[in-house]
């Protein structure tokens, strides 16, 4: 596959979206995305760095560690075949 289809391929691929948790110690926080494994990368990477927003996750990633986090999707939203062009923001 040439450089082009590669390109042309990932523009038109679809990504897992829906709500998404991080979790450690009997807390749980919720989000949703519309790139799940996007989201949680970027989660992961603002925590690891101290710049994630909400600062209770923050504090309490600080003062565990990641390795004490666990993350997962609580549930993935279906594309709808016959809207293609839906807005799923």
């Amino acid at each position: 596959m040439d450089k082009k289809a590669l390109k042309n391929s990932y523009k038109h691929s679809k990504t897992k979206m829906g709500i998404y948790k991080i979790e450690n110690r009997g807390n749980t926080w919720i989000g949703s995305a519309k790139n799940l494994d996007g989201i949680i990368n970027s989660l992961k990477f603002q925590l690891d760095i101290g710049t994630h927003p909400n600062k209770k996750l923050q504090r309490a990633w600080d003062k565990f560690g990641g390795a004490d986090f666990t993350t997962g999707i609580v549930d993935e939203l279906e594309y709808d075949k016959k809207n293609p062009d839906k807005d799923y923001s």
